[in-house]
């Protein structure tokens, strides 16, 4: 490994040099504790693979909380630990079968993307085509995880591009500093985040670069930066709300199952409840799902990633502009009411 990496570094001393792990380039473990020695630096990169059937038929078999974590556990023992010693790492393939009627695929890229928001890592996606002049003896074999399809004039499956294009930009860098910290609120099944259109109005999904900024709080509370108000669990199947009395149960948010992409709280009447999205993309909130071994469950509308982010929010004036009657007379009632919502 080290002659090859030098010998790359020597024919072109501007390129980066990029180190591929074993087994189908998905084991890099061998450099946990013995680094690569190499007489050049900062230009050194890690690759790694990672498809739904790197795990065989486990998405399939299993419940997909129980094995969303379990692999993810196993993706960070093999090749994620690079990113926690500072080394670049990106997945130079993943996809899936694009017709959409893989139930292994589909459960997997759930899982994918809220890991590669989480974690923020570049990836290259096999692949374009949508077919092959000859491919395994096969005249014109047709590409299923191809983002073409098979007559190269069409998207296989436009849903996915929309969806993609939110992992397209970086949610924090290298190199994006467009506002401080913050957090938004990812959904992986759509690629869409948490935003909302006015105050009154329900929460819903949309584009990520239009998101709000959230904080997760030491209380558990996911509370909008720069204002008073915090997201809040009030009746089962009905919308999440936003209200300023961020003490009691509905207004904690837990993160829990071993994907650990569903937050739950409590609603009015002391029921378990979790994030949700309806027909419609309202942010609701529903009995949670999958959380017991049931491998015939899909909980993918329920999971969630809090995502750090320093792109820029939308978070605007309409919220500001409330503060000041909060110091008005009749404040107590003021809090009241929208603690209602």
């Amino acid at each position: 490994m080290q002659l090859g990496a030098e010998a790359v570094h020597a024919a072109n001393p501007e390129v980066l040099v990029i180190l591929s792990g074993l087994n189908f380039d998905k084991d890099l473990s061998f450099v946990r504790n013995q680094a690569v020695n190499l007489t050049f630096t900062g230009k050194l990169v890690f690759e790694a693979h990672w498809y739904g059937f790197t795990d065989g038929q486990a998405w399939v078999d299993g419940n997909p909380n129980q094995v969303c974590g379990r692999v993810v556990d196993n993706v960070m023992r093999l090749s994620g630990f690079l990113l926690e010693q500072g080394w670049p790492l990106f997945v130079s393939e993943f996809g899936a079968d694009l017709r959409g009627n893989n139930v292994n695929d589909n459960r997997y890229l759930n899982c994918f993307f809220g890991v590669a928001a989480e974690l923020d890592w570049d990836w290259a996606l096999w692949t374009l085509v949508g077919s092959y002049y000859l491919r395994e003896g096969v005249i014109g074999l047709n590409e299923y995880y191809g983002l073409f399809d098979w007559n190269w004039c069409d998207i296989r499956n436009s849903s996915f591009l929309e969806r993609i294009s939110s992992l397209q930009s970086p949610f924090r860098g290298p190199g994006v500093f467009e506002t401080g910290l913050h957090k938004v609120i990812y959904h992986p099944a759509t690629g869409l985040c948490v935003q909302r259109k006015s105050f009154l109005d329900p929460l819903t999904l949309g584009p990520c670069t239009e998101s709000e900024a959230w904080s997760y709080t030491p209380h558990k509370t996911i509370s909008l930066k720069g204002a008073y108000f915090c997201l809040q669990a009030k009746h089962v199947g009905k919308p999440a709300k936003l209200g300023i009395i961020c003490t009691d149960c509905g207004s904690t948010w837990e993160i829990i199952s071993d994907s650990k992409m569903h937050l739950s709280s409590k609603a009015d009447n002391g029921t378990t409840v979790c994030l949700d999205v309806d027909s419609s993309n309202t942010i609701v909130t529903n009995t949670c799902k999958c959380l017991s071994r049931d491998k015939t469950c899909d909980p993918a509308s329920q999971w969630f990633k809090l995502v750090d982010s320093t792109r820029s929010s939308t978070t605007t004036k309409s919220f500001f502009q409330f503060n000041p009657i909060l110091d008005l007379p009749g404040k107590d009632f003021i809090w009241k009411f929208f603690g209602l919502f």
